[in-house]
C-alpha cells in the first residue's frame, strides 16, 4: 500500500491518576499507531507528564469531568488529526497494546465500522473477570441487545475498542459518565454503523480496583438503556406497561363494583389499589404518545 492510500491510525487513551501504568501502555501502543493520544482527565499525579516525555499527544482536562467525558475528548481529537481509524483502550493495563492489531485490521479492510474486543470471546478472560462484574456485564449486555437489536453481541461494556472515520463523523456523545459504552452502542444502532467483536484478554489480577462503584456505575448505564428506549421506542417501553397497568386498574374496579352489589360493602383498600393503577396506566400511555408524537415530527 503507498503512502498516500495509508490510513492514518491513532491510540486514544483516556487515563486519571494512573503515572505507575502510562508509561507502559503508551510505550507498546506505539508500536502499532501513528500517533498516541492520552486525555488527561485532571490527574492530580503525573500522569500527563509521563506520556508527554514519551511523545504521545496529551490533551488535559483542568479538571476531572468523568469517564465519558474523557471519550467526548477522544473522539473530538481523532477528528481533530484527521484520523482514519481509532483504536481507544485503557490506561490501567487491563488491555494489552499488543492485541491493537487484531482490533483495527477490520476497520482496515473495511470489514466494520466499529470493533469491540470482547472479554468473551477469550475463554482465559472469563475467568479473571470477579463474578460480580460477570453478572452486571451480562445484565448489561442482555439489555443492550434489546435495546440495539444486535443479538450477536458479548460485550457492551468493553472500553477496548476500534472506530472507523465514518464511526468518528457520525457518532455525537453526550453521557459524561461510565455510561457512555453503552450509548455509543445505542447511536450507533441508531446510525446504521457496523459493528463486530474479536477476542481479547483483560487482565484483573493486580489491577487496582475502578474508583467507580459497581452498583452506582450499573444504575446509570441501565437507566442510559431505559431512557434511550423510553425516548426511541415510547410506546413499548412506557405504552404498555401503561396498557397492562389501565387494564389491572379497571378489572379491579369492577371486582369492587360487584362486591358492593353483593354485600353492600365497599372495599377502600382494593378502591384505592385500582383508582392508583388507572391513573398511573392512563399517564403511562399519555406521555408514551406525547414522545412517540414529538419522536416522529422530529424524523420527518
Amino acid at each position: 500500500m503507498s503512502n498516500e492510500n495509508r490510513k492514518k491510525v491513532i491510540a486514544c487513551i483516556p487515563a486519571y491518576n494512573e503515572e505507575k501504568t502510562i508509561a507502559k501502555i503508551v510505550l507498546l501502543a506505539q508500536k502499532f499507531v501513528d500517533k498516541v493520544v492520552v486525555v488527561d482527565d485532571g490527574s492530580e499525579d503525573l500522569t500527563g507528564e509521563i506520556a508527554k516525555r514519551l511523545g504521545a499527544f496529551v490533551v488535559r482536562h483542568d479538571a476531572r469531568k468523568g469517564y465519558g467525558a474523557a471519550i467526548q475528548t477522544c473522539f473530538k481529537t481523532a477528528r481533530e488529526l484527521d484520523a482514519d481509524t481509532m483504536v481507544m483502550l485503557d490506561a490501567d493495563g487491563q488491555h494489552d497494546p499488543e492485541e491493537i492489531p487484531k482490533l483495527i485490521k477490520p476497520i482496515l479492510n473495511n470489514e466494520a465500522d466499529i470493533v469491540i474486543g470482547s472479554r468473551f470471546l477469550e475463554p482465559k478472560s472469563i475467568s479473571e473477570i470477579p463474578l460480580y462484574r460477570r453478572l452486571g456485564i451480562k445484565t448489561i449486555t442482555f439489555l443492550t441487545r434489546k435495546a440495539t437489536g444486535n443479538q450477536k453481541l458479548s460485550d457492551a461494556q468493553s472500553g477496548f475498542r476500534a472506530y472507523s472515520r465514518k464511526a468518528l463523523e457520525k457518532l455525537e456523545i453526550e453521557e459524561t459518565d461510565m455510561s457512555v459504552s453503552t450509548e455509543i452502542l445505542l447511536k450507533a444502532a441508531e446510525k446504521k454503523l457496523s459493528i463486530i467483536e474479536v477476542p481479547i484478554f483483560c487482565r484483573y489480577k493486580g489491577i487496582e480496583s475502578s474508583t467507580h462503584h459497581p452498583l452506582r456505575h450499573g444504575f446509570n448505564v441501565v437507566a442510559s438503556i431505559l431512557n434511550f428506549i423510553a425516548i426511541k421506542h415510547p410506546l413499548l417501553l412506557l405504552g404498555v406497561p401503561g396498557i397492562i397497568s389501565l387494564v389491572f386498574g379497571l378489572t379491579l374496579l369492577w371486582h369492587v363494583i360487584q362486591r358492593y352489589y353483593e354485600i353492600k360493602q365497599l372495599a377502600i383498600g382494593t378502591m384505592i389499589i385500582s383508582t392508583t393503577t388507572i391513573l398511573a396506566g392512563i399517564f403511562a400511555i399519555l406521555v408514551a404518545l406525547l414522545l412517540y408524537v414529538m419522536t416522529k415530527r422530529n424524523n420527518i
